[in-house]
């Protein structure tokens, strides 16, 4: 009989609030991991007990400032450095997602960078959740588990107890697959908020496709940026008719006036997920939580069990 190696899940500076729910969920301590910093700005990661033929768990969303993706990099070169036998990066929120093509002459594919990297400088494996563009995936030479979101927001959407006054509304045609997911376990319509971009975070025309008259409406997205589009998708829809409107956002990166974009609007409720800590309290922003999902994720991987096996969208 093969012998189970020792799991151990450590964290990154930015990210240890959600990794020590993950390693309790789990059933393990967090490990002890120490970032030390230079006068200069830079960092150095150190593990403060063996890795040695360990699977080894690092946890850190890389969102900006890239800090947070270089102490990602640093932290498996340095359990690569260690002789841990497997090494997975955990990230909940996939930061340069959004550059995953060449819509332009002349740019980079951040995601494909970044994908790169996280390969060469050692990691065995990656896990995240809820990728803007989900072929990312395909940019990748070693294994990636993408998390759905939707077994965390389902079950709150069910709570609400709206009955057959749903409707889902996508934002943007891009997030339409993602839309017709929660439909279809839901069992009710779904509507497309059609949006021009002018440029980057600035729209220049929405149209509403679908009907939403009398309706209790839920906009479901991956990524909340500065909140203006979700703010006017919200209004379009109210002047269409719905009688309420809330969002559903998998990863509140919140920049800008995110904030005051989001209070000042009519959305009812913001529902986001733990993946990146929120600046600051909100009355309208509620948070569930992702840990369960990434636990049992990594519980899956170490006894080699199904991941497709937690996506069943029917549960409470």
């Amino acid at each position: 009989m093969a012998v189970k190696n020792e799991v151990k899940i450590f964290s990154g500076t930015n990210s240890r609030y959600l990794a020590e729910e993950i390693a309790k969920h789990y059933g393990i301590p967090l490990g002890d991991c120490t970032i030390s910093y230079f006068s200069d700005g830079e960092f150095q990661p150190s593990f403060n007990e063996s890795v040695r033929g360990c699977d080894v768990f690092l946890i850190q969303s890389t969102y900006p400032k890239t800090d947070n993706l270089m102490e990602l990099m640093l932290m498996i070169d340095a359990a690569k450095r260690a002789s841990a036998h497997y090494i997975t990066a955990v990230i909940p929120y996939f930061g340069m997602a959004r550059q995953d093509r060449k819509d332009k002459p002349r740019v980079s594919i951040g995601s494909k960078v970044v994908a790169d990297m996280l390969t060469v400088v050692g990691a065995s494996r990656v896990i995240t959740m809820d990728l803007h563009a989900p072929q990312i995936q395909g940019f990748f030479e070693i294994p990636v588990d993408h998390l759905d979101p939707a077994v965390i927001f389902l079950p709150y959407m069910r709570s609400l107890n709206m009955g057959k006054n749903i409707v889902i509304a996508s934002p943007d045609m891009g997030s339409s697959a993602r839309a017709r997911t929660y439909a279809k376990a839901l069992g009710c319509d779904m509507v497309i908020v059609d949006k021009e971009r002018r440029r980057a975070n600035e729209i220049a025309s929405m149209t509403l496709i679908g009907d939403v008259t009398g309706k209790d409406v839920l906009m479901v997205d991956d990524i909340i940026d500065t909140g203006n589009t979700l703010a006017k998708a919200a209004q379009l829809l109210k002047d269409k008719g719905a009688v309420s409107v809330r969002a559903m956002c998998t990863h509140p990166v919140l920049s800008g006036k995110a904030y005051e974009n989001i209070e000042n609007s009519v959305l009812e409720e913001l529902v986001v997920c733990n993946t990146i800590p929120l600046a600051r309290n909100d009355s309208k922003i509620k948070v569930l939580s992702a840990a369960p999902l990434f636990a049992e994720a990594i519980r899956n991987i170490t006894e080699h069990g199904s991941i497709s096996s937690l996506f069943d969208l029917h549960k409470d």
